[in-house]
C-alpha cells in the first residue's frame, strides 16, 4: 500500500522532533566531554547521569520550540522569523533549564558544558532545518493528488491552498472534469481521462490520492472505478477530509450534515472530559502563579490611569449554550457602550484607553478569565466565547455555528492561533472552520499542542485588538 497521507504531516513532525533532540542529547555529551577530558574524575561522576541530563536539555529546548511554533506545520516562516524564533526558544529553553538547576541540584550539568551545548545545538539544530526544508521541498518525496472534479469546489484547492507552504506535501497533477459539471479550472490543470477510466489513469500518472470533488455528486461519481482505484492502493478522500487534514479546518461550504456525523471525532467519552478538566485544572492554576505579579501590576494600571472599575464584567454563551459571566481586566473607557449595545471591538478602536490597548495587545486583559477555567464554566482551551447578541446573529447567518458550543470555550483555542480576531460576520465565519476543526479533533495532546504555541501568538502579537 502506497503511503496514507492522513498522518503523514504529524509523522514528519515528530520526525524532526527526533532528529533534532538526538542533535541535542549529542551537543550535551561532546561538550561534556570538551570540557572534562583531562578531568576524568569528573567525566565519570557527570557520565554516570549524562543520558537523563542530556535528555532533560532536549526536551526544554524541543518544548521551547514547539511553544514558538516551530513544529506547527500550518505556518510558513521567513528567515528572519525562523532565525527569531529560535534565538527565543534557547533563550527561554535555557531559562527554564537554569530554574530546574536551582529547583533540582542534582540535575545541573555546568554553566561551561550548557553554554557550550547550547551553542553546538543551535548550530546543529540551524543545519538540520536546512536540510529538512531542501528536503522536503523536492517533488520527488511528495505525495501526487489528482482531483475529480473541476468546477467551484475543485478550484477551493487552488484557492485555499495556493502558497507553497501549503502544499509543502503534495503535488496536484491536475483536475479531472466530471461530465455534465461546470469547468472552472484553468485549462492547463486539466486531465482528460481515456476510454480506459479513471482507475488506469491514476496508475499511469502514478497517484497516490484521489480527492474526490464534484460539485454535484448524484448520479456523477464512477463508483466502480473508484473502487478499483482503492484496489490499486490509491488513496481516496472526499474534499471536505482534504482540507481538514492539509489546512487543519473544516470547509463549510463544501461539508453536509453527514459527513460531520460519519467523519469520527467529537470525543465526549467520560476519560476524555476528566483529563481535559484535569488539564484545565493544571493549566489554570500554573498560569495564576507565574502571572499573578502582572495582574496586580495592571489593576493598578487601569486605576490609575482613568475612573471606573478595574474589572469588567459581561454574559457570554458557554457549553451548550448556557450563560455565564466572563471577566476581564477594563480596557477601554467607562462609556464604551453607553447606548446598550454590543459592539465588536475593531483595529485600532477609539473605545480603548492607552493601558487598555497596551493589555489588549498583550493579552493580559485576559487573566481574570482564569476564574471562570477554575469554576468550570470555561476551558482552557476551547472556542472563544461569544456575547448572547452575537450568538443569536450568527447562529442566523452561518451555518453550523451552534455546533462549536459542543465543547466549552476557551481562554485560548486553535481559531486563535490560526485567525487574527474576529469582527465581523465573515471573520466569524473563517474562524468557525478552525473551531469546527477542534471541536471535531480536540484531545489531551491537541490542546498542548495549542497551549505551547499560544506563548507565540503573546510574544509576538499576531491577532489581539
Amino acid at each position: 500500500m502506497k503511503t496514507n497521507l492522513a498522518s503523514r504531516k504529524a509523522r514528519a513532525a515528530r520526525l524532526l522532533w527526533i532528529v533534532e533532540a538526538i542533535v541535542l542529547v549529542i551537543a550535551v555529551m561532546l561538550a561534556a566531554w570538551i570540557r572534562f577530558h583531562n578531568d576524568p574524575e569528573y567525566h565519570d561522576l557527570f557520565a554516570q547521569q549524562a543520558p537523563l541530563r542530556s535528555i532533560l536539555v532536549a526536551m526544554f529546548i524541543t518544548g521551547a520550540m514547539a511553544a514558538f511554533g516551530l513544529y506547527q506545520v500550518h505556518v510558513r516562516h521567513t528567515r528572519l522569523d525562523f532565525l527569531l524564533r529560535i534565538t527565543l526558544s534557547f533563550a527561554f529553553g535555557g531559562i527554564g533549564l537554569v530554574v530546574l538547576y536551582y529547583l533540582i541540584p542534582p540535575t545541573y550539568i555546568g554553566r561551561g558544558v550548557l553554554a557550550m551545548a547550547l551553542t553546538m545545538a543551535f548550530v546543529g539544530v540551524a543545519l538540520v532545518r536546512l536540510v529538512w526544508v531542501r528536503l522536503f521541498q523536492s517533488d520527488v518525496l511528495k505525495q501526487r493528488i489528482l482531483i475529480l472534479g473541476a468546477g467551484k469546489n475543485a478550484d477551493l484547492i487552488n484557492s485555499r491552498l495556493r502558497r507553497e507552504s501549503d502544499r509543502r506535501t503534495f503535488i496536484i497533477v491536475g483536475f479531472v472534469p466530471v461530465p455534465g459539471q461546470p469547468i472552472l479550472v484553468r485549462d492547463e490543470l486539466l486531465v482528460q481521462p481515456d476510454d480506459r477510466g479513471l482507475a488506469e489513469l491514476t496508475e499511469r500518472l502514478q497517484i497516490d490520492e484521489l480527492v474526490i470533488a464534484p460539485d454535484e455528486r448524484r448520479g456523477g461519481l464512477p463508483m466502480e472505478q473508484m473502487l478499483l482505484c482503492v484496489q490499486h492502493g490509491v488513496s481516496v478522500v472526499d474534499l471536505s477530509s482534504f482540507f481538514e487534514r492539509e489546512a487543519g479546518m473544516v470547509q463549510l461550504n463544501v461539508v453536509d450534515p453527514s459527513w460531520l456525523v460519519f467523519s469520527g471525532g467529537f470525543d465526549y467519552s467520560t476519560p476524555r472530559r476528566l483529563s481535559k478538566r484535569f488539564f484545565d485544572l493544571i493549566a489554570a492554576c500554573a498560569l495564576f502563579l507565574v502571572a499573578w505579579p502582572l495582574m496586580i501590576l495592571t489593576a493598578i494600571a487601569v486605576k490609575l490611569e482613568s475612573r471606573g472599575p478595574i474589572f469588567y464584567s459581561q454574559t457570554r454563551v458557554g457549553e451548550r449554550g448556557r450563560h455565564f459571566t466572563l471577566t476581564k481586566f477594563r480596557s477601554m473607557r467607562v462609556d464604551a457602550e453607553k447606548d446598550g449595545v454590543a459592539v465588536w471591538a475593531s483595529k485600532d478602536d477609539d473605545r480603548s484607553t492607552r493601558v487598555g490597548k497596551f493589555i489588549r495587545k498583550t493579552r493580559l486583559d485576559e487573566l481574570p478569565q482564569i476564574i471562570a477555567v477554575i469554576r468550570g464554566d470555561m476551558s482552557f482551551v476551547g472556542p472563544r466565547p461569544e456575547r448572547p447578541h452575537f450568538v443569536d446573529m450568527l447562529n442566523d447567518e452561518i451555518r453550523y455555528y451552534g455546533v462549536r458550543h459542543s465543547v466549552k470555550p476557551g481562554l485560548t483555542g486553535w481559531a486563535q492561533l490560526r485567525y487574527p480576531y474576529g469582527a465581523s460576520v465573515s471573520d466569524a465565519e473563517e474562524k468557525l472552520k478552525f473551531d469546527l476543526f477542534y471541536v471535531k479533533n480536540h484531545g489531551l495532546v491537541f490542546d498542548l499542542m495549542i497551549l505551547l504555541q499560544t506563548v507565540e501568538v503573546v510574544l509576538f502579537g499576531r491577532g489581539a485588538r
